[in-house]
């Protein structure tokens, strides 16, 4: 691609007004300050350029920025109007003030214009680049006719214009996307060109091609970090060779990095997450190599999917237990120490420069960091880590360092760290968090004439399960094998290796750190000692291994890879969502006995369980990887005799799937909480959502559905269907004041209402969501038992002693199960909704600003959710989402009840529902935008609700969350809205339809899939729709025949 405009900002930019906006700032505010105050006031500290124009004032509007600046100082006046006169007290009569007195400034001085800006708009110009000026400034248009630079620039988006159009301003993209509107172009055609951090902000939200920072009288690290792909301190540095080589490649290998510059303590442990890296097997989080544990800032974690550990904790009084996903040893651990001096740290030796990056394509971490420590020694450490994609069990980090001004000596301690815990997640750290206890600590080379290897082996006190990692650290001055000194230190859950480097200023010197990881789990290693022993034998070098590595990924990304052209924010947080569902589980894991943790393998939170978010991320794996949907169903087939158990535990028939699971398949959920405003141990609800019943039903019918595994379903799903059609239908009972079943005491997806106002026990009665997909279930389970040859049903009658008339019983349920539904077709989320009281939204938004967690809100108030029509996220609707309208119309039908047209039976639950929720979970987004896409004039809303799922996670937008695990739920459905909201994809037994609806600035979408054995190469773009059939050596093109309903594709 090519870029075709440029957009530049204009104080510090083109013109160098911003030392003149200054006085004029200064004058103007000092002067307000003086009046407030008077002379020596407390809060008479003068209006200063770091303190005060920097934060508050730059890159922002002229009202705004007073505005920001007097709440700084605690100063609230009226806004007023911008017709007030200089004489008032109000914001705009301020603003008006500085405006007079800028003007002035500049007619006495001149506009000083930089050379080297002037000179470069005018070769792009030659190039037949489009030119334009976005500036918060009112003053831009005079102060560019001032200079004689009207002709040059002539797109000039203002301050006077921002007014009249009611635009936001900086950090908002609106004057810069408008800007490039009024060239004919997108932001991703564009170049945009600024000196505020504001400034560089907003181009990185607007999606602009290339954000250009010029640091003159800013930091150059803090612009990179808040936006800037590019920074120079002057645009002399810059060449038209650099911005066409950006267009030309580095924007595509921008595509494929999550990158951070400088180090943000607060933000470390979010960056942590963000960078993980992970097999399926094991995850390890992006941890800087050189610190253990430290506070809320760093927080290296090592997670081996399904190895948990109980504990218990006595708290006010109560024994509590919990089963928590082991933070396995930290494998990671090599600190650095120049001479005598302090351990090389982020936080406390003189960081220089920092930078930290994920790159997806390659499954590869990458760190940079250059310290002076005390005595002005200038060290640059550089690692790179990866968990072996070709070899599960294996991990490796090396470690370059670069001494730049000196000569002598370093020492580097590389460990095997077991003395770690539990302590990623705030909430849970009152409880017991120690899992680990020492077993050996060995230096396998002891006796000399092999490679030297250590190998640490701890184990879960609970669980018993033994955790063995052995090390191979080699040593390199370029090519040159080095045998640096080593000393072997030993204590019990810690092994660590001591290695002295003599080192040459500006020579690189390399350590390579290779780690074999086994556990004696079930099913990982029955000898995971001499496991880990063996694996790191003849070990090869570490690009060797990451060679091997990056050839899986490369395999990985072939198969699942989406392409999106035009938008450089979806495309780089699409492939994030991809990459981390495959750390978490790939082809490879299909070994491991566990389920698809709903926060990866990357954190705490949940500690580590399963929920019902399969659900959303079983439609990845299906189109991409079905056999890791088949490992996660026959997870929860191996757990089937646990569903028996905890279903006859509490009166039922069939098979009850626990809302929390983990290794065993028994409950995980707390029984109590305790509340701390109160004193008292609340019962923890949660058990009631036994809708898990239904995602797992649902899952394993799609799984069918889209992978045509006939054996599968033979030989264990039609199991699982059955016990937990046997559950629903022993739960539902017949009523005979309406002849209807009801289904009672559940709690459905939405987590506001657990209970009736006032209630003493928990549990509401005919949630619509459960009670319509449960006849869904029903109506399936009889179907797919049709389907079967009589040999499996004599088979599966005898084992299950399952009786056929169990059938009709289901089908009579179908027909009479009770959904409360009105008149106007809208459904209540359960029976007695329509008795709840209103929430007054506005006055709650205005009052707290996020009520996403409006529960919390709530119960601070003294209050509870459920007396309210406020709802966490979608129920009702959740069925719109795994039913089209069309289904669950039909379903209602099959169950005696007349709904409306299926568009207007969504339209009207929608306009009712929507309006009532507050999107507390990331789930949220993804059903909301799915079922969007049905409602014509709720387009936009689909949009806005996929750029939600998408910064979810990137940008933490929940506030803390995903610094202790990732949302696999929200990544993988992202992707869902990407093929069925945008592509319009549709899948049958025989064929797909596309009916594509690409956002305005996409050009191109382009993805593949696999459907019933077909793997399928889509592209799209605005004119056209292809679709190939990929064989092993070539690829066919499919005929698509195009109507009213979209693309049609045959496949048999």
């Amino acid at each position: 691609m090519m870029c075709k405009g440029a957009i530049f900002d204009l104080d510090g930019v083109i013109t160098a007004t911003a030392r003149v906006h200054f006085r004029a700032w200064k004058e103007t505010l000092d002067e307000v300050l003086l009046r407030r105050h008077g002379p020596g006031g407390r809060q008479q500290r003068e209006f200063s350029y770091e303190q005060d124009y920097i934060p508050y004032v730059d890159g922002k509007p002229r009202y705004q920025g007073v505005k920001s600046f007097l709440q700084s100082r605690d100063i609230n006046i009226p806004w007023g109007d911008p017709s007030d006169s200089s004489s008032a007290e109000t914001i705009c009569a301020i603003g008006n003030r500085k405006r007079v007195r800028f003007r002035q400034l500049v007619q006495e001085e001149g506009v000083s214009l930089f050379d080297s800006t002037i000179t470069l708009a005018q070769t792009l110009a030659g190039r037949g680049i489009k030119l334009g000026v976005a500036s918060s400034s009112s003053d831009c248009g005079w102060i560019l006719t001032q200079a004689e630079l009207d002709q040059l620039f002539p797109i000039v988006v203002d301050g006077q214009i921002s007014s009249q159009l009611g635009l936001r301003g900086k950090p908002e993209p609106d004057i810069f996307i408008l800007a490039a509107e009024k060239m004919g172009l997108s932001p991703h055609d564009c170049l945009l060109v600024e000196d505020a951090y504001a400034g560089v902000e907003a181009g990185r939200s607007g999606n602009f091609g290339l954000v250009l920072g010029v640091a003159r009288n800013v930091e150059m690290g803090e612009l990179r970090s808040r936006g800037a792909d590019m920074v120079v301190e002057d645009l002399a540095q810059f060449t038209v060779e650099e911005l066409e080589e950006w267009f030309d490649h580095g924007i595509v290998q921008d595509a494929w990095r999550l990158s951070y510059h400088g180090f943000e303590p607060t933000g470390e442990r979010l960056r942590e997450a963000l960078t993980t890296v992970g097999n399926g097997y094991f995850g390890t989080r992006g941890a800087f190599a050189g610190e253990a544990i430290n506070g809320d800032i760093h927080y290296p974690g090592t997670y081996i999917a399904g190895l948990f550990n109980q504990l218990e904790t006595e708290v006010h009084g109560k024994t509590v237990r919990n089963n928590d996903f082991v933070n396995c040893p930290n494998w990671l651990s090599i600190q650095v120490r120049v001479e005598n001096g302090e351990v090389l740290k982020p936080l406390t030796s003189g960081l220089q420069d920092y930078r930290h990056y994920l790159d997806m394509r390659r499954g590869l971490c990458v760190r940079e960091a250059t310290f002076c420590d005390t005595a002005g020694r200038l060290t640059t450490i550089r690692t790179r880590c990866f968990a072996s994609m070709e070899r599960v069990h294996l991990g490796a980090i090396e470690l370059t360092l670069i001494p730049r001004n000196y000569t002598g000596t370093v020492t580097l301690r590389s460990s095997l760290d077991g003395t770690v815990y539990n302590y990623g997640v705030e909430r849970y750290r009152q409880l017991n968090s120690k899992h680990l206890e020492p077993v050996t600590e060995q230096d396998l080379a002891v006796d000399g004439g092999e490679e030297p290897q250590v190998q640490l082996q701890v184990r879960t006190n609970s669980s018993k399960i033994d955790i063995c990692m052995s090390a191979v650290s080699r040593f390199y001055c370029a090519d040159d094998r080095l045998q640096p000194p080593r000393q072997v230190q030993q204590e019990p859950g810690l092994i660590s290796e001591l290695f002295t480097l003599q080192v040459e200023q500006g020579r690189e010197y390399r350590l390579e750190k290779s780690v074999s990881i086994f556990s004696s789990a079930h099913w990982d290693s029955s000898q995971p000692a001499r496991d880990a022993e063996v694996e790191l034998e003849d070990i090869a070098p570490f690009e060797a291994l990451l060679a091997q590595h990056e050839k899986v990924w490369s395999e990985y990304w072939n198969l699942a890879d989406v392409v999106v052209e035009g938008d450089r924010f979806a495309q780089k947080a699409l492939r994030l969502h991809i990459y981390h569902l495959l750390t978490t589980a790939n082809p490879a894991s299909t070994f491991v006995d566990n389920g698809l943790p709903a926060r990866g393998l990357h954190g705490e939170a949940y500690r580590g369980h399963i929920f019902w978010d399969e659900l959303f991320i079983a439609p990845f794996y299906n189109l991409h990887f079905p056999e890791v949907t088949r490992n996660h169903l026959l997870y929860r087939y191996r757990r089937l005799d646990a569903a028996r158990q905890i279903a006859r535990e509490d009166g039922f028939a069939g098979a009850l799937y626990p809302w929390q699971s983990a290794d065993s398949g028994f409950r995980e959920s707390q029984q109590l909480h305790y509340n701390p405003k109160s004193g008292q141990w609340d019962p923890d609800l949660s058990y009631l959502q036994r809708h898990i019943n239904i995602a797992i039903a649902y899952n394993i019918w799609e799984y069918f559905f889209t992978s045509g595994d006939t054996a599968f379903i033979e030989e264990h799903g039609i199991e699982m269907l059955l016990e937990i059609a046997r559950f629903w239908s022993s739960i539902a009972k017949l009523d005979e004041s309406d002849d209807r079943y009801h289904i009672r005491k559940v709690v459905g997806p939405d987590e506001f209402h657990e209970k009736y106002p006032d209630a003493e026990e928990g549990g509401l009665d005919d949630n619509a969501y459960t009670n319509i997909m449960t006849a869904w279930l029903l109506h399936k389970t009889v179907e797919t038992w049709d389907y079967l040859p009589g040999s499996v049903k004599q088979r599966v009658q005898r084992e299950l002693d399952f009786d056929e008339a169990e059938l009709e019983r289901w089908r009579d349920i179908v027909k009479r199960l009770y959904v409360p539904i009105q008149q106007d077709g809208t459904i209540d989320q359960f029976a007695g909704w329509s008795n709840l009281k209103e929430l007054d939204w506005n006055a709650y938004r205005r009052k707290y600003g996020n009520i996403r967690r409006l529960d919390r809100i709530l119960k601070a108030e003294g209050t509870t959710p459920d007396a309210y029509k406020a709802i966490k996220q979608a129920d009702m609707l959740q069925c719109f989402y795994m039913l089209a309208p069309a289904q669950v119309s039909n379903i209602l039908q099959k169950m005696g009840y007349s709904a409306p047209d299926s568009t207007e039976l969504l339209r009207v639950n929608y306009d009712h529902y929507v309006p009532r929720t507050s999107h507390g979970s990331t789930l949220s987004y993804v059903v909301h935008s799915s079922i969007s896409n049905y409602l014509a004039s709720h387009h936009q809303a689909k949009w806005n609700w996929f750029r939600d799922a998408l910064a979810s996670d990137i940008y933490d937008t929940q506030g803390g969350t995903t610094l202790e695990g990732i949302h696999c739920g929200v990544m993988a459905g992202s992707l869902e809205i990407l093929l069925k909201g945008f592509a319009g994809i549709n899948l049958f037994k025989d064929r797909i339809v596309l009916h594509p609806q690409l956002p305005e600035d996409w050009r191109r979408l382009a993805f593949k899939i696999l459907h019933r054995g077909n793997r399928l190469a889509i592209d799209i773009t605005p004119q056209k729709v292809c679709v190939w059939r990929m064989g092993d050596a070539d690829a066919q093109e499919l005929p698509c025949s195009e109507t009213d309903d979209g693309f049609t594709v045959e496949l048999e």
